[in-house]
């Protein structure tokens, strides 16, 4: 289990429960330089069956409100992350009006090394 810290930035409701740690560090960064931060707030609708039913969603990891912008953290070899790229595809195409960005595994670890967060691996 993920430590939880004590979040001072956080502008969420209830407290967040991280998925893993390159997630945990980016929140103890966003909370270091004083950005709200929301953790998972929104899952977005990509696909639906015939019914209504979603079939498809993707639930970025972090939403900076002062910045009108969603944050995905992918931890994932740069070879493996063609599905997330396809959904962040979809997700721009569905709802060309939200800011989203996608930190891959290089970028988080060019961050972990930056500011010495354990996380570059």
């Amino acid at each position: 289990m993920l430590e939880t810290p004590v979040v001072q930035a956080y502008c969420g409701e209830a407290p967040p429960r991280f998925a893993d740690a390159a997630e945990l560090e980016c929140a103890k960064v966003l909370d270091f330089y004083g950005l709200p931060w929301q953790y998972e707030p929104r899952t977005f609708v990509l696909e639906e069956d015939a019914e209504g039913r979603t079939i498809e969603a993707f639930t970025p990891d972090f939403y900076l409100p002062e910045q009108d912008l969603y944050v995905e953290i992918t931890m994932m070899k740069q070879s493996l992350v063609t599905r997330k790229n396809r959904k962040l595809r979809k997700l721009r195409d569905r709802y060309p009006d939200v800011n989203v960005k996608l930190f891959y595994k290089r970028d988080v670890a060019r961050l972990a090394e930056r500011f010495k967060l354990p996380i570059a691996s």
